[in-house]
């Protein structure tokens, strides 16, 4: 039996996707880094976080301080995260409205998104969703969110060969090793954030 000494510490790392649909290729990303996470990443435990039950941002729906019930449980899983991994399609050049939603959300007093690392993926057409993720990191500036800058994770998944399976697994082996890539040196900057 090892000693507690000697147990290297897990990140526990909150995915959230924008997109809701299940077959998405950004909800392909996610799924791959939590294989990713089980097999070459060792210390990192993903857990999706389903955006999905959050009511659309509304203050009257704050009574007495709490918020509804769907909001209370997704902060508290924010809360209680080391870091955050968003996959993020692109929408009119900006992130989706059930992402801005979610981020807002969270933001609400106390911010709960506040002095952690985050990263993010995107994959989709041309830029392969990267105009998100600027948008994305223009929000995290004033949600005190600290975004890995290298490296960076576009993906189009149109182009030859195939990216992702039909139920929108990815099976690319070089897009795999990137994200691999991404997960590592998110797992570096929380550890450096947490002085660890």
């Amino acid at each position: 039996m090892e000693s507690a000494l000697s147990l290297k510490p897990i990140i526990n790392v909150a995915a959230i996707c924008g997109s809701l649909r299940k077959a998405s290729f950004n909800h392909g990303l996610i799924r791959s880094a939590i294989d990713l996470t089980k097999q070459s990443v060792d210390g990192m435990a993903i857990e999706y976080v389903d955006i999905s039950p959050l009511p659309m941002l509304n203050t009257d729906l704050e009574i007495d301080g709490k918020y509804p019930p769907a909001v209370e449980v997704f902060r508290q899983k924010i809360f209680q995260s080391d870091c955050f991994l968003f996959a993020s399609p692109e929408y009119n050049y900006s992130v989706t409205a059930p992402l801005k939603n979610a981020i807002d959300w969270a933001s609400r007093p106390p911010n709960v998104w506040a002095d952690k690392a985050a990263a993010i993926v995107s994959a989709g057409g041309g830029f392969g969703g990267g105009r998100s993720q600027y948008i994305l990191r223009q929000s995290g500036v004033y949600l005190d969110l600290h975004f890995i800058n290298k490296p960076e994770f576009f993906l189009n998944a149109f182009e030859s060969p195939p990216k992702f399976d039909d139920e929108g697994n990815l099976i690319d082996a070089a897009a795999k090793e990137r994200l691999r890539a991404v997960l590592l040196a998110l797992k570096a900057f929380t550890l450096r954030l947490q002085g660890k």
